[in-house]
């Protein structure tokens, strides 16, 4: 009888062992399939970052040669508004008549006022394509990265 009780308890204790194999395979792959999903996901957010990092540097590039342009058309409108004024101020110099200087001095104030209004709606204009060219790489990638995370997303 105790080897008919021992056999029993053997059997149960195979079927035991079995079953705790068959759980450690299971947990086993699941632990290689989640190790393989985070290396995946590592991999991605690592190439993600890159392409975040060089639409920064091209952004940054574009702000440096827009800023440059800027100051460039900065400096030409202010030696032809000094050209300007040097030239106005020799004719107020020549003007005859007090009504010639204030006729030269009315004309010379309409002239540079209106210069400066045409500079500023082009200086406007420009700013903002300036900073949309700016943003636009930076744009991109957050559109990219949208779309990336929703088809990740498991609902």
């Amino acid at each position: 009888m105790a080897t008919k009780n021992f056999a029993g308890a053997e059997k149960l204790i195979e079927a035991n062992v079995e079953k705790a194999q068959a759980a450690f395979g299971q947990i086993n792959e699941k632990a290689k399939d989640a190790m393989e999903k985070g290396t995946k996901v590592m991999a991605d957010l690592t190439e993600m970052t890159k392409a975040n990092v060089e639409a920064l540097v091209e952004s940054g590039k574009i702000a440096a040669k827009g800023s440059e342009a800027l100051a460039k058309e900065a400096a030409e409108y202010g030696k032809t508004a000094f050209e300007s004024a040097s030239a106005a101020f020799k004719e107020f110099a020549a003007a005859k008549t007090p009504a010639e200087f204030f006729a030269l001095q009315t004309n010379f104030a309409k002239s540079t006022m209106e210069s400066a209004m045409k500079e500023a709606t082009k200086g406007s204009e420009t700013l903002l394509k300036f900073a949309g060219e700016v943003i636009a790489p930076i744009s991109t990638r957050y559109s990219v990265n949208v779309e990336k995370f929703k088809s990740t997303l498991p609902f």
